[in-house]
């Protein structure tokens, strides 16, 4: 025979109850906890108009304008009050200039309607430079508009999926000018590379100084929870800087993290962390339930076809409640997330129920843990 026990839904699902469990003795590459210093992306960003759309754009004073100032810089003198139609539209054009792109490269491009369209669908968009905060033109974009969904209308109806005032043009902008990334510190006769953790934890930050000491005796020093700085050995050089780095940040390490239970009302979902504990403690928990039914009832009088009285309709108001017993349930010392998994769901406590317990522990003393509400 076939064993099925292990096909039956764990009850910790079906509660909405997620449970994050760390691996046992696993350890996580130090490039995927932290970033190094130096290395990070610039934000561009350009208004441009997208054209040739079937009448879904919009006839903004804007968009006319803009239209005026494209072709006038072709030869057309027209004024913005002539142009009639919506077969074009005004548009942010947003990216991110990576670190290592050079020039002449391709970057991803986001195009968002900014006036009265109705969709990009079909558009193309006009060249448009591409800002840094600084003010310097950094890219130039252009290309057909991708979207992520569609749109159709007629006279009477519309109909439409997903946003269609936002897409996204692949490989649409050009890199004219390179932002060079300096992710080496000079320091007197000394060159450094500085990591720095996503998630800030002392535990961890010990941990990769001690697993780069293992590889390069004495290169790091770990200076807060979050920053750790790696002295490059005078054997190695400037050529093999990558190398060096690659070799560092390949390394395994185990993470560490404070014991926290997320909570977020809004969609009922509890997250509880590896190292959470609940202290010994009786729980009772009861839920009242309150039914409130608006009917209406004719009030007919007693002589028909008489004057002595009227046809009224009555609003009358129906309330029910229910409240369902509490049962007082000692939860032992749980200091497993699969103890915590099981006690809670021994209670048969729906996820809003949960919520309230986990926030009352917490008030009694009895959940050693952070509590973080969403």
């Amino acid at each position: 025979m076939t064993d099925r026990r292990h096909e039956r839904p764990c009850r910790w699902i079906q509660a909405s109850l997620i449970l994050m469990l760390a691996g046992v003795g696993h350890g996580e590459r130090i490039k995927d906890i932290v970033e190094i210093q130096g290395m990070r992306g610039n934000p561009l960003s350009g208004t441009g108009l997208v054209v040739g759309l079937a009448g879904t754009g919009d006839a903004s004073p804007l968009s006319r304008q803009m239209l005026t100032n494209i072709l006038r810089e072709s030869g057309l003198v027209l004024a913005p009050n002539t142009l009639t139609g919506s077969n074009a539209a005004v548009v942010m054009v947003t990216t991110e200039l990576g670190p290592f792109d050079r020039e002449g490269m391709k970057i991803d491009v986001t195009v968002s309607a900014i006036g009265d369209a109705k969709s990009l669908q079909g558009g193309v968009l006009y060249p448009t430079p591409l800002k840094g905060l600084d003010g310097q033109v950094y890219a130039v974009a252009q290309g057909g508009v991708s979207l992520g969904g569609w749109g159709a209308s007629g006279n009477q109806a519309s109909t439409s999926s997903n946003h269609t005032t936002v897409g996204r043009i692949p490989g649409g902008a050009t890199v004219e000018r390179e932002e060079t990334a300096d992710f080496v510190q000079v320091v007197g006769e000394g060159r450094f590379v500085t990591l720095n953790l996503r998630n800030n934890d002392f535990t961890t930050a010990s941990r990769i100084g001690a697993a780069v000491n293992g590889l390069y005796p004495e290169a790091t020093t770990v200076l807060d929870a979050a920053t750790i700085r790696i002295r490059i050995p005078q054997t190695v050089a400037s050529t093999q800087i990558v190398q060096f780095v690659d070799s560092v940040t390949a390394l395994d390490v185990q993470v560490d993290a404070p014991a926290t239970v997320v909570i977020n009302e809004r969609t009922g979902t509890i997250v509880v962390g590896e190292h959470v504990s609940i202290s010994s403690v009786a729980v009772a928990h009861g839920s009242l339930v309150v039914k409130v039914t608006e009917t209406a009832s004719v009030s007919q009088p007693v002589a028909p076809f008489s004057d002595s009285g009227t046809t009224q309709v009555i609003p009358e108001s129906l309330i029910d409640v229910n409240e369902s017993a509490a049962r007082v349930i000692v939860l032992p010392k749980a200091i497993t997330v699969s103890d915590i998994a099981k006690y809670v769901n021994a209670m048969g406590a729906t996820p809003r129920d949960l919520i309230a317990i986990f926030n009352a522990l917490k008030e009694a003393g009895a959940l050693q843990a952070k509590l973080v509400i969403m």
